[in-house]
């Protein structure tokens, strides 16, 4: 259990700015992952393992991309007791994202506004990050006989890269991220880069995913493994769009006969540009993605969606609006095979991967 109680640690935080308030956390973090302090938010994990996408994941609350998007804080956001880190959304170029103010609280809906635009350090600095965590050195020298945390890796487009050359970007980062990874998300679905959702459309999606799968096939030849890659989608679709989704996404996750061949998965969802459930609310007109408790609700729909389209055992992610245990059970309930959180980890601190991984294996 945490020393430090995230009740004493929130009211200093959410006094400051937003963005200001998470740059200081990733750096006490990055300071203090692997040292005694780390005990201040640290947890035991819960064991319960889960086969999905040909990978064991250790339970089934994982850490949503977009929190570290540099890939500093690997070990110290494992140490409480995730499952699984998912870290980035990582470009092949730096680039500073769009102009602050670029993020907002909205405490009354327990939500996130933000526009931050795919801010990173770029490929090289995040696998430079990743290579110098723990994590990575000590993959496969542990004596633990428990199922060691999985790590996924986010890309994405550089915000100057012209949508129609999208494709080259993924590759790039593909190529970067490969060797590192357990799995790769393609992120396709922020609403804070120009034109970045239209790669969810049937031609531009069924032309990306073929790109990418082909060069996954040669980088499994030259690596000597195949990684699941997993797609990240908007949570505003409607019923033909989602269907579509998930149509293309079986033409590269099954066989002919329909069996999933464990190489393809989606995350279901990011933000949402919908205002609805915040009207009236200080910051509710800001641009950008909206994250937290409203999201919930049309998060669990599209998740359910896909698992109908998609059938039984195609890996799912349910992600989007989880701000409790019963939040998390509630997706896994929708059709999610696994969850992340976010949003839910800046406004209830780090006690909620512990109580969400414990109801979900009571629940499950």
């Amino acid at each position: 259990m945490a020393l430090v109680p995230y009740a004493l640690t929130r009211p200093f935080l959410f006094g400051m700015d937003p963005e200001a308030a998470h740059e200081l956390t990733i750096a006490a973090l990055a300071r203090t992952q692997g040292s005694a302090l780390q005990w201040a938010y640290g947890s035991s994990r819960v064991d319960d393992p889960l086969e999905l996408a040909g990978l064991t994941f250790p339970n089934r609350v994982g850490l949503a991309a977009g929190l570290d998007k540099n890939a500093r804080c690997i070990d110290g956001l494992g140490a409480m007791g995730f499952g699984f880190l998912e870290v980035g959304t990582v470009t092949p170029l730096a680039q500073s994202g769009n102009p602050k103010p670029r993020m907002f609280r909205l405490p009354k809906a327990r939500a996130l506004i933000n526009r931050l635009g795919f801010n990173n350090d770029g490929l090289q600095a995040f696998i430079a990050n990743v290579k110098q965590s723990r994590l990575y050195q000590q993959r496969g020298t542990s004596d633990d006989d428990r199922a060691p945390m999985l790590l996924g890796l986010n890309i994405g487009k550089n915000a100057a890269t012209p949508i129609e050359r999208a494709t080259d970007d993924y590759l790039t980062c593909l190529d970067g991220v490969y060797p590192y990874a357990d799995y790769v998300t393609v992120n396709i679905s922020s609403p804070n880069t120009k034109n970045l959702r239209s790669l969810q459309n049937d031609d531009a999606l069924d032309a990306l995913l073929a790109a990418i799968s082909e060069r996954r096939e040669l980088l499994a030849q030259q690596h000597g493994k195949q990684i699941p890659i997993f797609l990240k989608i908007a949570p505003d679709l409607d019923v033909d769009q989602i269907t579509v989704i998930a149509q293309t996404l079986q033409r590269y996750g099954a066989d002919s006969a329909g069996k999933v061949n464990n190489t393809w998965g989606v995350i279901a969802t990011n933000t949402t540009l919908s205002r609805e459930a915040v009207k009236g609310l200080p910051h509710a007109d800001e641009a950008g993605g909206l994250s937290g408790a409203p999201v919930l609700t049309v998060s669990n729909h599209v998740v359910s969606q896909l698992r109908a389209a998609l059938g039984k055992h195609f890996p799912i992610i349910g992600t989007g609006g989880i701000m409790s245990a019963q939040d998390a059970v509630s997706k896994i309930q929708a059709g999610a095979d696994v969850v992340q959180i976010y949003t839910g980890l800046i406004y209830q601190g780090p006690g909620l991967v512990k109580s969400a991984a414990s109801l979900i294996k009571k629940t499950f």
